[in-house]
């Protein structure tokens, strides 16, 4: 189907830190092109950025929701709890964004997944509560601590699902994915350690389970270009806005000629 023929858009974001800036960039090229999803799903910053989207925040708004939001911040430092970071700490910042914290105060439905790591398996956010299912959803683990949702302990949504394509796919007619968790190739000196090791062998594990959904998408962006960006490096923000900006508006140019 081509996409000017579609009646319903479904977008899925994938996480992937600052990289899912790039998921930015993609939705700034629909809107110039007067397209706009009607469901959203998506993992860690995919969730974030599907919130912001799905609460009607313009580009700008949501690149500057990500600019002032800090990373590392001695206040919020976890005292007692696993992980570097206490999570719940970020819930006023979110709260100014999402004063009524509810799914269904967003103008649009979205999706959003993260990790059980009591049951070990996928949970899916859609009504209810919305931000502490965010803050789940994006607890990057060891990083961030879990978040304590109704008795049980969640984290990162990528951790069994980063592509959560399965809950838009029956609801729309065609499908626009952003996969910004790249796994590309690294030298015998990226591997010197156990953290190093670990941390590719996710890293490809991820990119496994992501790429083959991917492809199943109508039309999708993975840019390659996203590598040299760190995960929590927020002064790649704008630079993985640009690059989704390019790729988006190149796949989306190419798919109404």
């Amino acid at each position: 189907m081509k996409i000017s023929e579609a009646k319903s858009i479904g977008l899925v974001l994938s996480g992937g830190g600052v990289r899912g800036m790039a998921h930015i960039g993609l939705i700034k090229a629909m809107q110039e092109h007067n397209l706009e999803a009607q469901i959203v799903a998506g993992t860690s910053v995919g969730a974030l950025v599907g919130a912001l989207y799905a609460n009607g925040n313009t580009v700008e708004e949501m690149l500057q929701f990500f600019k002032d939001t800090p990373l590392f911040q001695y206040s919020f430092f976890a005292i007692g709890k696993p992980g570097f970071i206490d999570t719940e700490r970020y819930f006023d910042i979110f709260r100014r964004h999402f004063p009524k914290d509810t799914f269904e105060d967003l103008k649009k439905p979205l999706f959003i997944v993260a990790t059980d790591l009591l049951k070990g398996e996928e949970s899916v956010f859609s009504s209810g509560e919305l931000i502490k299912p965010l803050l789940a959803s994006a607890a990057l683990t060891p990083v961030f601590s879990p978040v304590e949702i109704k008795g049980t302990f969640f984290a990162d949504g990528g951790i069994m699902n980063n592509f959560p394509k399965e809950y838009v796919e029956e609801k729309t007619d065609y499908i626009i994915g952003s996969n910004v968790s790249i796994a590309g190739q690294v030298q015998k000196k990226d591997l010197k350690n156990s953290l190093q090791l670990a941390g590719r062998v996710t890293s490809l594990m991820i990119y496994a389970s992501n790429h083959e959904k991917l492809r199943e998408c109508d039309l999708y962006i993975e840019p390659t270009a996203l590598e040299k960006i760190g995960v929590l490096d927020k002064k790649g923000i704008e630079n993985a806005f640009a690059i989704g900006y390019e790729h988006g508006s190149r796949a989306l140019e190419k798919a109404l000629s």
